[in-house]
C-alpha cells in the first residue's frame, strides 16, 4: 500500500482534538474520515480487531483469549468463540461429574457439518432460537436448574504460528482439546460449571452482566472473565476469522470458517449496506442524500453485510483480492453515517492478513 494512503487530513486531526470527552456518542464529534489498517496480525490473522469510526481507533484481542460469551441482555444466552471454530453438543445429562468423550462429529467442517446440527451459533448473530442451527447452540439458559443439560465443548483450534505461501492463510494450529460446561442462572446472571471430560469433579465460577457490553466474556483455559470487546456504543466493526454457514445447494448449509471476515456491531446499534458502482452511483460521488434509509433493516438481524463480501477468495490459479466494484454505508449508533471503501488485503509484499480501507464521515 502505497505510503500515501496513510496521510491524515489536517481536518481530521483538527476533528479528534476537539472530541468531547463524555462517555455519550451522542455528544461525540464524529471523525470526517481516514485511512485505517487493522492490526489483524498477517496470514496467521491471530487478532480480532474492533473498531470504532466515530473515533478512529481500534481495539485488538488475541482470538485465543476466550471461549464463551455470556449476553448481558434480559435473555440468558451463551455464544461460542466462532473464530477458534468452536463446536458444542448438547448432551442428555444434568450430572457434570460423569465422565465423556469427544465426539469428532462435534466439529466445523465445509462439507461435512450440517448446520441444522446446531454445533455452532448461527453466524447472522441472533441470539434468539430453539436450536438445530438456529440461535445460540447452547441452548438458552433456563430457570429451572434441572432443564440446563452439560454440553460437550470441542475447544476448536489454537492461533496457527505456520508461515503460508505469500497470499495464503493459515489460521488454524493445534487442536484445543475438549471440555465439559453446564450453564445456570445466578439470579441476573450466570453460574458455570466446567471440567476435563474425564473429571469426576468440576470447578465452578460466575458471571456478572454488565449492561455497557454486549457480553462478559470467558475463559475455560484461564477460568476467568477476559476483557475482550469494548462498551458496545463504541465500535462498528470487527475484524475476525469467523464459523458461517456456507450454502451447499442441495447438500443445504454446512458450517465453513472464514478468514478476512467483518461483522457489524448488530448488537449495539450498528448498521450497514453494500452498494455496488452498478447500482449508478460510485464511493466517490456518493453523499447524505443518497442514503437509503430502508436497506438498513437488514443487518438489524444480520452481522454479516459486509462479511467476506468485500472480497474475492481466489481460487486454484488466483489469489484472493478485494472486490473495488461496491462500497458500503455504515449508520452508527449515534446516528453518524459513513461510506467506507477497501483499498487492500495485504501489506505491500503480499502477505495477507493487513486489511486497509477508507472511510468518510457524510454530513
Amino acid at each position: 500500500m502505497k505510503k500515501t494512503f496513510l496521510f491524515l487530513s489536517i481536518a481530521a486531526l483538527v476533528m479528534a482534538s476537539c472530541s468531547s470527552d463524555d462517555d455519550s456518542p451522542k455528544t461525540e464529534v464524529p471523525s470526517v474520515g481516514d485511512v485505517l489498517q487493522p492490526t489483524v496480525g498477517g496470514p496467521n490473522q491471530p487478532n480480532q480487531v474492533f473498531v470504532d469510526l466515530s473515533t478512529g481507533s481500534s481495539e485488538s484481542v488475541n482470538r485465543a483469549s476466550w471461549d464463551l460469551g455470556f449476553s448481558s441482555g434480559s435473555d440468558f444466552r451463551v455464544a461460542i468463540n466462532g473464530s477458534l471454530k468452536m463446536a458444542v453438543k448438547k448432551l442428555e445429562t444434568t450430572d457434570i461429574t460423569l465422565p465423556q468423550t469427544p465426539d469428532t462429529d462435534v466439529a466445523v467442517g465445509g462439507g461435512t457439518t450440517l448446520a441444522s446440527n446446531g454445533y455452532v451459533d448461527n453466524p447472522t448473530g441472533v441470539l434468539a432460537g430453539n436450536g438445530s442451527g438456529i440461535g445460540t447452540a447452547i441452548a438458552e439458559v433456563s430457570a429451572t436448574d434441572s432443564q440446563n443439560k452439560v454440553y460437550l465443548v470441542n475447544l476448536g483450534f489454537a492461533v496457527s504460528t505456520v508461515v503460508p505461501s505469500v497470499g495464503s492463510v493459515s489460521t488454524d494450529g493445534d487442536a484445543r482439546g475438549w471440555k465439559k460446561v453446564r450453564i445456570l442462572r445466578n439470579g441476573n446472571g450466570y453460574k458455570i460449571q466446567y471440567a476435563d471430560l474425564a473429571s469426576q469433579t468440576f470447578q465452578e465460577k460466575t458471571i456478572t452482566k454488565n449492561a455497557d457490553y454486549n457480553f462478559t466474556f470467558f475463559s475455560l483455559t484461564s477460568g476467568n472473565t477476559v476483557a475482550v470487546e469494548p462498551v458496545k456504543t463504541k465500535w462498528d466493526l470487527n475484524f475476525t476469522t469467523f464459523t458461517n454457514y456456507l450454502n451447499m445447494g442441495g447438500g443445504g448449509e454446512v458450517t465453513y470458517g472464514y478468514s478476512d471476515f467483518i461483522v457489524t456491531n448488530m448488537k449495539g446499534g450498528t448498521k450497514a449496506y453494500q452498494v455496488l458502482n452498478a447500482d449508478g452511483v460510485t464511493y466517490e460521488n456518493f453523499t447524505l442524500a443518497n442514503v437509503v434509509e430502508t436497506n438498513f433493516t437488514v443487518s438489524a438481524t444480520d452481522q454479516r453485510i459486509i462479511g467476506s463480501n468485500w472480497r474475492s477468495g481466489g481460487g486454484p490459479s488466483s489469489l484472493p483480492s478485494i472486490r473495488t466494484d461496491r462500497f458500503y454505508v455504515i449508520k452508527d449508533v449515534a446516528g453518524n453515517y459513513y461510506k467506507i471503501k477497501f483499498l487492500a488485503m495485504t501489506n505491500d509484499a503480499g502477505v495477507r492478513g493487513f486489511p486497509t480501507f477508507e472511510y468518510k464521515l457524510l454530513q
